[in-house]
């Protein structure tokens, strides 16, 4: 999905918000929409074939997005963390990230990561406040191949725990002939990745996933039409009560389902 792009760290539009009164219970983010790296960055000193990546979803639903690359600041990353503003992406030093003053750092994440978790949060809250029922659902990709090793999944749910909406997602993809599903696969909450959920959706027990889809099934029109497509069937009738929440750590584990 094409946004608009901000000029340059002065413009206030790094971080875009589609259909806020949307019907559907479900709010999705998109952490890492956006491959854009305003001029004040210029490459970060990297070869223009290591600056595409593209994600798009389609639902009557609200829908919360960065605008910004996540090689510039990684909006699903902790302040602390050591990849919030990456050093490296898989096995690509990013010299324009190396030694970064702690003003330089400071001005990155009021430039992205302050707003976006800002508008999550409005989002959420104003939902709340009416009454409404809320489901918050991070939607990111992954690459086929990774530090050399192919990944078969074609798509993945990510989940800790609380399973009230992994679990009976997880049941529907199965349900597509084809398609191969990881569970916590090609990445799990141990792994870091699950930030904006753990700081949205868990301190107000919403029911909450986050999906990986494998980028060559969304690397054109047809198979972001698809993904979408089948997305919002699936979550047009999805049942969060038919899921579970455990205590244990279950959930946590690299186990996968594929479907034959």
């Amino acid at each position: 999905m094409e946004t608009a792009r901000p000029a340059s760290l002065a413009s206030p539009e790094t971080v875009g918000v589609t259909n806020p009164g949307g019907s559907s219970p479900l709010v999705l983010t998109c952490d890492h929409a956006s491959n854009f790296l305003p001029p004040e960055f210029g490459t970060l000193g990297l070869a223009a074939e290591e600056l595409s990546r593209h994600i798009a979803a389609a639902l009557d639903a609200t829908l919360v997005e960065t605008r910004i690359s996540r090689l510039v600041i990684d909006c699903n990353r902790p302040l602390d963390a050591p990849d919030l503003v990456p050093p490296v992406s898989e096995t690509t030093a990013i010299p324009g990230n190396a030694g970064l003053s702690q003003k330089q750092r400071a001005a990155r994440i009021a430039l992205s990561w302050q707003p976006f978790h800002d508008a999550v949060a409005d989002i959420i809250d104003k939902r709340l406040a009416r009454g409404l029922e809320t489901r918050l659902v991070s939607i990111h990709s992954f690459n086929p191949v990774y530090n050399g090793k192919r990944r078969p999944w074609h798509i993945g749910v990510i989940h800790d725990e609380d399973r009230r909406l992994a679990a009976p997602l997880v049941a529907a993809l199965q349900r597509l002939a084809g398609v191969t599903v990881g569970i916590n696969q090609p990445y799990s909450p141990a792994d870091r990745v699950y930030f904006t959920l753990e700081r949205h959706a868990r301190p107000r027990e919403l029911p909450c996933a986050m999906i990986e889809i494998r980028n060559d099934e969304i690397s054109d029109e047809a198979g972001q039409r698809k993904w979408a497509d089948l997305l919002t069937g699936i979550f047009s009738d999805l049942d969060p009560s038919s899921g579970s929440q455990g205590s244990g750590r279950c959930g946590l584990g690299h186990s996968v389902e594929p479907v034959n």
